[in-house]
């Protein structure tokens, strides 16, 4: 049975293998002629012949040690004293039981480009180079110049390198628009693939904007110009001889190219190139706030016309926007002139954007348009200070509290949210709302994933407090012949998120 994987176009690690070559043939029908665009030559060889100078090996070598190495046996403990000590000593020396002799170099190839000839500038994937202990660059005459790192960014999978520019008399290209490429345009890839050296490929580009779930700024190229292993990091070239993105996975059921590769835009990669050039590390916009998908059934619970936008569904405690400019539920639809077509379209849009920067975002807030402005703040701060929002709480403490009055709604119980029902659920002290103290096998609520211990915050952008104010805006939203109520909901630890339940 063979599996199909995705795989990092990818640095290709010499330890051991083989490679299988196979030859086809494909009948193209009598009556298709084929033909080539004004900017699809028969012959790229001149483009090609342009740009090889700045298309380089990438040669890493890690040290293994010890057992961590492939085949390494560990010494055998022995009993105190015993006769057989010697022999294993020698024989386990330099046979890797020994975790410093049994050290070796494991290799791993590459490939990059060469963007600015006067600083030695080369950029190529983080993957290739990652936990490398040595880097060279090998150029297409022969000559190996050594590389220091500058920086790497692990979300876009991109490395900044830097050779002596005196060692070697450079070649650059330079990067174009991705925007500008269309589905159909001739694009050239040009790599290392399976250690044979620069080596020149064509197609076209097949797709735009693919989300691989490889990264949160998933924007990729879609090629069928072969990549293989070791294209990892290699330029694709427009017909104009500029780099519109950087080779960097394939789908593939053996390692092997079968037309489905994958590149990293350069409108994303020379960014995050100038950044870790600039400071060594990335500097991206933040605005604070957690979003998700605006669904179908989201958006008519909402009043808006069309699913699109990313929802608001909380704001990070002291970040931009927790001033009060953006709220959970406010669905974010437009974000410095860009227009955010769906949930993913934000992160990629907010990062790509200057720290400190004032914007305008147009956001739907009840039904209604309107923009604000933000100034944002800097993601690398962002992460610390969301990650400490997620550490539990003292729970408040007191005593016995009334019995609790509860109402039965959508196929779920609801109760007062108080200091009984916070003991009993573990839900935190600045959580506020009803809690749901019990869901129906096979009901709406259940079928949304909603459990006990939960609260219901808002429902319909209106707040609630007790199981009656639920039961009143339930109420309200069939008179006015909604189908979907949306519940804004938060956890035991006051993480928000939105659901609609169908209120047939």
């Amino acid at each position: 049975m063979t599996s199909t994987l995705l795989l990092r176009a990818a640095r290709r690690t010499f330890i051991a293998g083989t490679a299988a070559l196979l030859v086809g043939t494909v009948a193209v029908p009598s009556f298709v002629t084929p033909t080539f665009a004004a900017d699809g030559p028969a012959s790229v060889a001149d483009l090609a012949q342009g740009v090889l100078g700045a298309v380089v090996n990438i040669s890493t070598s890690q040290t293994v040690k010890g057992t961590e190495g492939p085949g390494a046996v560990p010494m055998p403990q022995l009993p105190e004293g015993s006769p057989f000590q010697d022999f294993f000593d020698d024989f386990f020396k330099n046979k890797g039981g020994d975790k410093d002799a049994g050290s070796q170099k494991v290799q791993s190839l590459g490939s990059g480009f060469v963007i600015d000839a006067e600083q030695g500038i080369v950029v190529t994937n983080n993957h290739v180079i990652a936990d490398a202990d040595d880097i060279e660059v090998n150029f297409s005459d022969g000559i190996t110049l050594k590389a220091t790192l500058v920086g790497t960014d692990t979300k876009t999978d991109v490395a900044v390198l830097k050779v002596d520019p005196k060692g070697h008399k450079l070649t650059a290209v330079k990067f174009g628009d991705s925007t500008k490429m269309r589905v159909g345009d001739w694009v050239m890839a040009v790599g290392n693939p399976f250690g044979l050296g620069g080596t020149v490929t064509v197609g076209i580009v097949s797709a735009r904007n693919r989300d691989i779930n490889s990264g949160p700024y998933d924007d990729f190229i879609q090629t069928d110009a072969a990549i293989n292993r070791g294209n990892s990091g290699g330029p694709l070239f427009n017909s104009a001889g500029e780099v519109i993105g950087m080779n960097t996975a394939i789908i593939s059921p053996s390692g092997g190219s079968i037309g489905i590769g994958f590149s990293i835009p350069s409108q994303l990669a020379s960014g995050v190139v100038d950044q870790l050039r600039q400071y060594g590390e990335t500097r991206r916009g933040w605005l604070g706030v957690r979003i998700q998908p605006v669904t179908d059934d989201i958006a008519e619970s909402l009043g808006m016309a069309t699913a699109k936008g990313a929802l608001v569904a909380g704001v990070i405690k002291g970040g931009p926007v927790d001033n009060g400019t953006i709220q959970a539920g406010d669905v974010i639809i437009k974000f410095d002139g860009k227009d955010i077509h769906e949930m993913r379209d934000l992160p990629r849009v907010v990062a790509e954007s200057p720290v400190g920067k004032a914007v305008d975002v147009l956001i739907v807030r009840k039904g209604v348009e309107q923009t604000v402005k933000v100034t944002l703040g800097r993601l690398e701060d962002g992460e610390k200070l969301a990650s400490g929002e997620n550490g539990n709480t003292d729970q408040q403490k007191g005593d016995k509290a009334p019995a609790v009055s509860t109402a039965s709604v959508l196929g779920m119980t609801v109760g007062e949210l108080n200091d009984e029902t916070r003991k009993k659920f573990s839900i935190a002290a600045d959580v506020s709302g009803v809690v749901i103290t019990d869901v129906a096998k096979d009901s709406a609520a259940a079928e949304r994933g909603i459990q006990p211990g939960e609260v219901i915050t808002e429902i319909a952008q209106e707040s609630v407090a007790t199981p009656k104010d639920v039961m009143d805006r339930i109420g309200a939203l069939k008179e006015q012949g909604r189908k979907n109520a949306l519940l804004m909901l938060a956890s035991k630890t006051g993480e928000l998120r939105f659901v609609t339940i169908r209120m047939d």
